[in-house]
């Protein structure tokens, strides 16, 4: 368990890594780059809207992949998903700017976004469901929080990269050359990852399947439209504060209130390692006191906390600008550290890998792909402190705060535990 937990925590570092050098790219220099006849406004909310792309593209990727996942198995879609996000990564370091040949590269920039997206929308399911699918099922959640992990790592990594690059070199230096320096680092980063997926083995619940799904995504939609729905619903408000404090915030800080590039980086880098450190403690809780429980309290904290973060932030203060992104971040981990338990164990192992992956990433639309743009659009229209940035990232908890309420427990316990430990017993036998 711990050989193939370390090896989900690397890939899906690696791949949400690729997936997050553009959103930092996109905060601090796509704009001028590609979008140069647009005002600075315009060129941020365009850099933003190639950044949702990928975003709209991981649901279509988590099809293709989920399909891929539950007729061949998981193991499949970790490679398949790392070769397609690792070479559309290098890909957007080598796109020349606007200036070199005109229309044509924002254009190859959203398609090489698209792409990314897609192998993206493969990696969680596969990561996330060979993890579970192996755990004990009293310990399903804390094995479970390891590919969890791989976020917070691969985000540390990309604005890590980031912000040694922008510490060390000048400006001028850093938009000619130095922002493409971290996407061609993921080359390198991708032959890692398949490296240490090269030995894994397919997942027990997989191989005891009888009958495949003929086509998974027809099933999901016929017979768990609803469950879709709810976690999609659900996890919304956990993107949306992800990507408002990683990205918005470091658009919004740097440009409207002064703040320097180095600073904010540091800010957030400081708050989402504090939340990568404290994902298997809310693990561990889920395992001990249940997955919707902890799923309630850390939305119910997301519901009360947007407005002082707002607030916070408008400061321009670095102490009291990593404050509110603490407690955002640990609100968001909360929930986001049993997720990786909880889908799995809502959706039935012949459709499982289509429907926890469909589920997980149009929360991702939901409140991922939107938030950046509307947040920005709306903080123009307000005074230093952007109320209304507060307003609506405390509409989609509220939404999610919802959603977490209609769907059911699943942590084994009793005779759940029983029969999931004697299945685990017959597939070792």
């Amino acid at each position: 368990m711990l050989r193939l937990a370390a090896a989900s925590l690397a890939g899906t570092a690696i791949e949400f890594y690729d997936f997050f050098v553009y959103g930092t790219a996109a905060a601090l220099v796509l704009g001028p780059l590609f979008f140069p006849t647009f005002s600075p406004l315009a060129g941020t909310l365009a850099a933003f809207a190639t950044f949702g792309v990928g975003f709209v593209a991981r649901p279509l990727g988590s099809v293709l992949f989920g399909h891929i996942g539950d007729r061949h198995g998981r193991r499949p879609v970790l490679v398949g998903s790392l070769l397609i996000t690792g070479a559309s990564t290098v890909a957007v370091g080598c796109v020349p700017t606007y200036d070199s040949i005109g229309v044509a590269a924002p254009l190859l920039l959203l398609v090489l976004r698209f792409v990314q997206g897609l192998g993206l929308g493969g990696e969680w399911g596969g990561a996330v469901l060979l993890t579970a699918e192996h755990a004990p099922a009293d310990r399903r959640g804390l094995w479970s929080s390891f590919p969890q992990m791989g976020p917070p790592v691969g985000f540390v990594l990309a604005n890590g990269a980031v912000l040694t690059l922008s510490a060390t070199l000048t400006d001028a230096q850093f938009a000619a050359w130095g922002w493409r320096v971290p996407f061609w680092a993921a080359g390198v980063l991708a032959l890692v990852g398949l490296w240490l997926r090269s030995s894994l083995t397919e997942s027990p619940s997989f191989l005891r399947i009888d009958d495949y799904a003929r086509v998974p995504l027809a099933e999901v939609v016929r017979d768990h439209w609803r469950l879709v729905l709810l976690t999609a619903g659900s996890l919304a408000v956990g993107y949306a504060i992800f990507y408002a404090v990683t990205t918005w915030s470091l658009a919004y800080a740097t440009e409207r209130l002064g703040v320097s590039r180095t600073v904010m980086l540091t800010c957030i880098m400081a708050a989402v390692v504090m939340k990568g450190a404290l994902t298997p403690l809310a693990a561990v809780l889920g395992d001990r006191y249940g997955r919707r429980p902890l799923c309630l309290i850390g939305c119910t904290a997301a519901v009360l906390w947007m407005f002082p973060m707002v607030a916070l932030l408008a400061t321009g203060a670095p102490l009291l600008i990593f404050l509110g992104f603490l407690v955002a971040l640990l609100a968001f981990v909360t929930m986001f550290g049993v997720i990786a338990a909880y889908l799995p164990e809502l959706y039935e192992p012949r459709v499982r890998c289509t429907g926890a992956a469909v589920g997980y990433n149009l929360g991702g639309v939901l409140g991922g792909a939107l938030t950046p743009i509307a947040a920005t659009a709306l903080a123009e229209q307000g005074g230093r402190v952007p109320w209304g940035v507060g307003a609506y990232l405390t509409a989609i908890a509220l939404l999610s705060l919802g959603c977490f309420a209609l769907l059911p427990e699943t942590r084994p316990t009793g005779a759940r535990k029983a029969e999931a430990g004697a299945e685990a017993e017959a597939a070792a036998g």
